[in-house]
């Protein structure tokens, strides 16, 4: 991984108690339904990865794109039915990617639909998962599996803990165990390291700026998708010059705010994605961000006399071929 000279700091401790235990009601987190004969063959068309061989025993991350390879939208994608689809998307984004997605739709026998009032979405992680799903639990990152009629889905682990994403009709009550805090699940999805695009960061990345095609996010082999040609362009010209980053800072990033670099104070060095309260203390953000501004120097939050970005390790490794 690319960091130079700012050194990744040891993590925080967690509060005390069984940390990272229960489920949580994912409120900001919304679906989108596409069904018809058609479903798969428009969806292919349509985000960066493959749905044509999507089975159900898989999920996909997909991306989707504006015509200039920037992020619209990400999407955790699954079958649900043999000509039925589910994107789960950040509720901040649905209408305006179930609106854009509607308008190229045209003849093909495909309804797109927003079924946020029919499944809701939790977030299940730690002991209790364990206990809940038993044999139910997914094996592997992306694996899908039912616990009676929801679909649970893993997701990538954080902190080594593995984190599922369960979709269930709305008029059941929630998976059984301890209540987990929103604001602790999504520190957990800050430290995944996998982006969520959210309406603050929308049309703002190119999907390998914020890592998504290093945690499965694009299928460079598929056929053609709305930005496709400047997606591969950075894939395999070397023209990338920012990756995501994780940091941890004393004041609370917000998504869409930009940072800078302590050496160049009159232009941003990048843009948080994501961020969340740190149980152990202060914030954690995914940042996109110069490769050249990790080398030296330092980052700061908002200006470049503000609030410390402290270097975190990646779960994952960037390549070390990345420009």
């Amino acid at each position: 991984m690319i960091i130079g000279a700012m050194q990744p700091t040891p993590l925080p401790q967690p509060v005390s108690g069984p940390p990272f235990s229960g489920a949580v009601r994912l409120a900001d987190w919304g679906v989108i339904r596409a069904q018809g004969a058609d479903a798969a063959m428009f969806l292919h068309g349509q985000l960066t990865q493959d749905v044509l061989h999507l089975d159900r025993a898989q999920a996909r991350l997909a991306g989707y794109c504006s015509v200039k390879g920037r992020l619209l939208a990400s999407f955790v994608l699954w079958r649900s039915a043999e000509d039925e689809f589910m994107l789960a998307c950040s509720a901040d984004l649905l209408a305006a990617s179930l609106k854009r997605l509607s308008m190229f739709v045209l003849r093909a026998k495909c309804k797109l639909s927003d079924a946020s009032h029919e499944v809701s979405l939790y977030g299940v992680v730690g002991a209790a998962a364990a206990a809940w799903l038993d044999e139910a639990a997914p094996r592997t990152a992306w694996a899908v599996d039912a616990a009676g009629p929801a679909q649970v889905i893993r997701l990538p682990d954080a902190m080594d803990l593995p984190r599922h994403l369960v979709a269930q009709p709305s008029s059941l009550p929630p998976p059984p165990g301890p209540e987990l805090s929103t604001a602790d699940w999504q520190w957990l999805e800050v430290r995944s390291a996998v982006t969520r695009i959210v309406a603050a960061t929308a049309d703002q990345f190119v999907p390998q700026m914020v890592n998504l095609e290093l945690v499965g996010g694009v299928d460079f082999q598929k056929g053609c998708y709305p930005g496709q040609e400047v997606v591969a362009r950075s894939q395999y010209r070397g023209t990338l010059k920012r990756r995501a980053m994780l940091f941890d800072c004393d004041a609370l990033p917000s998504p869409g705010q930009e940072i800078f670099h302590s050496q160049d104070p009159g232009q941003p060095a990048g843009m948080v994605a994501n961020a969340a309260p740190n149980p152990g203390g202060g914030f954690s953000a995914l940042v996109q961000v110069k490769l050249a501004a990790v080398a030296q120097g330092s980052l700061h939050l908002g200006s470049a006399d503000g609030p410390l970005l402290r270097p975190l390790a990646l779960p994952y490794a960037i390549p070390a071929d990345s420009p």
